[in-house]
């Protein structure tokens, strides 16, 4: 399946929080779009890694994207060693998407700065001639995306790239709400960072600056740690 764009994140709910409205968009619009979890999220505070696939499953349908995986690398401890550069090359090749999203470089959770770091540098190898990868039984061609996209999670960050998702602030909204177990409180869960009122709150505000700086309602934003080009001036337009 060739992608437009396969969007990596460290946890199941990393990427409805960082660039699901941006996501929710690309597939209204016919754009396909993968997801890929690196981990299960099993050392979250509250929630099973069976609720979070659950949970993750129903996002999904919510964003519209054609499929979900996990690689099911080990939460807290994403290493980005050749093993798991390997692992991530062959889903770069397999799908050969034109744009990777992928989380912050810079970060409050530690595995979203391996996570940015792992996912960056096997985009950089997938693209190397002499690199042999197979899946399946079957060879694959060298592939590199022409852009990779950091979304912003917790920390604020200076944007390269701002999306408009103001029709699409709901879904994104929704789709974070179906983590049922990770952004809502209840009886039996512990107080976090992520399912406190402010955060949730947060999404919002956030998304409402973005879209202020660009003139619009709500918005998303990326880092690039490359020049990103245009062929005509007047596609900035």
């Amino acid at each position: 399946m060739k992608l437009d764009i396969l969007a990596f994140g460290a946890h199941p709910d990393d990427v409805e929080m960082g660039c699901g409205g941006t996501i929710a968009k690309s597939t209204a619009s016919g754009k396909t779009v993968g997801i890929v979890d690196l981990t299960k999220g099993e050392l979250g505070t509250n929630g099973s890694p069976e609720e979070r696939k659950k949970e993750a499953s129903e996002s999904a349908k919510i964003l519209g994207v054609k499929f979900r995986e996990n690689m099911g690398f080990e939460d807290g401890f994403i290493e980005n060693n050749k093993s798991n550069q390997i692992e991530i090359v062959e889903k770069i090749r397999h799908y050969k998407p034109e744009i990777v999203l992928t989380c912050a470089q810079i970060d409050r959770h530690s595995d979203h700065g391996k996570a940015s770091d792992l996912v960056y540098d096997s985009c950089f190898v997938s693209g190397l001639i002499k690199l042999k990868t197979s899946l399946d039984s079957k060879n694959q061609d060298p592939w590199r995306p022409k852009i990779i996209l950091n979304y912003q999670q917790w920390n604020d960050f200076e944007p390269d790239v701002i999306v408009d998702i103001s029709k699409f602030i709901k879904i994104k909204e929704k789709a974070i709400l179906s983590f049922k177990t990770q952004v809502l409180k209840a009886d039996n869960t512990r107080s976090t960072k992520i399912n406190s009122e402010n955060f949730l709150k947060s999404i919002n505000y956030r998304a409402k600056n973005f879209g202020r700086l660009i003139d619009t309602d709500f918005a998303e934003a990326f880092q690039s740690r490359r020049n990103i080009a245009v062929d005509n001036i007047f596609d900035l337009i």
